[in-house]
């Protein structure tokens, strides 16, 4: 299959490396000159501008979008319409509000398929886990896609219809921050508990067997073994909040309640006030770099 990618950041050039790992043809884009010639490099076919990328595409058009949530992903859909049709498919990897996926979904030429990516760039080696929403029929004619992008045919499925995929991947994220905020107030009392405990040991026996063995807590040993128990210079200062707060509002209209993904919500805004030294906000700052690359923020 031919696929077109736009949006060649650190999650964009994942998605070529799998796809054309897995023998598929890849034409791709992004606004950055550098990251053009990256996918050059790596077996793709670079264009500079979406219309080349349309043309290069030839008749029935797939095309994945890999670009930040909001304006960015209307933007290109806008440059993209006056070349699309029915038979094409759109893919939107990236954090859209399902709310904004549905409405793309009715105005789009094309047939819109929302994804839930999760995994981050960590997961490069692995594959990703994928949630679609949109057309059955346009969900089968990428299923070698989504096999090459996810961990295998395992790692994918369709949720249902436009909108599907991103509101499972929000909710997935809303649980995230529980999680998170979780471990990090465990690791926060054994930090300032009655022994001087090795956290890094703690966490790699725990990730041995124990019932609250996860990915998360892999990352958190990783994040000792690397800043030591003390966590170094983490600051307590937490980034992102947007689909924790999009769990939220959909919790709050639904009327279910979520008082544990709502603390952990109300908790990473707090660590924007001056900082504390929370240690449970500095190992959630650090587990953010462990599974998506984001910057960590540092103790002057």
């Amino acid at each position: 299959m031919q696929l077109g990618v736009v949006g060649l950041g650190r999650m964009g050039r994942i998605v070529v490396e799998r796809v054309l790992e897995a023998g598929h043809d890849v034409v791709a884009f992004d606004v950055d000159a550098r990251a053009r010639e990256t996918a050059r490099e790596a077996g793709a076919t670079p264009v500079d501008s979406l219309s080349a990328l349309t043309a290069e595409l030839g008749e029935e058009k797939r095309i994945w979008l890999m670009v930040p949530a909001g304006e960015a992903v209307d933007a290109a859909l806008s440059d993209l319409e006056g070349d699309l049709d029915g038979e094409d498919v759109v893919v939107d990897g990236g954090n859209s509000h399902f709310a904004d996926s549905t409405r793309r979904a009715e105005s789009t030429p094309a047939a819109y398929l929302d994804c839930g990516t999760s995994g981050g760039p960590a997961a490069a080696g692995a594959g990703f886990s994928l949630v679609v929403g949109g057309p059955a029929w346009a969900y089968e004619e990428l299923e070698s896609v989504f096999d090459a992008v996810a961990t295998g045919p395992a790692g994918h499925e369709r949720m249902g219809p436009s909108g599907a995929g991103h509101y499972v991947k929000t909710i997935h994220n809303g649980i995230e921050y529980a999680l998170m905020q979780a471990y990090g107030e465990g690791f926060d009392l054994l930090s300032n508990g009655r022994y001087d405990l090795d956290l890094e040991a703690v966490a790699r026996t725990w990730n041995h067997g124990a019932v609250i063995r996860s990915w998360l807590l892999e990352l958190c040993e990783e994040a000792f073994r690397e800043e030591g128990s003390e966590l170094g210079t983490v600051a307590d200062r937490v980034a992102g909040g947007s689909t924790g707060r999009w769990t939220i509002e959909e919790a709050l209209e639904q009327e279910v309640p979520m008082p544990l993904i709502q603390a952990a919500l109300a908790e990473r805004y707090a660590s924007r006030a001056p900082e504390e030294g929370r240690f449970s906000r500095r190992l959630v700052n650090r587990l953010r770099y462990g599974f998506g690359r984001h910057e960590v923020a540092r103790r002057e």
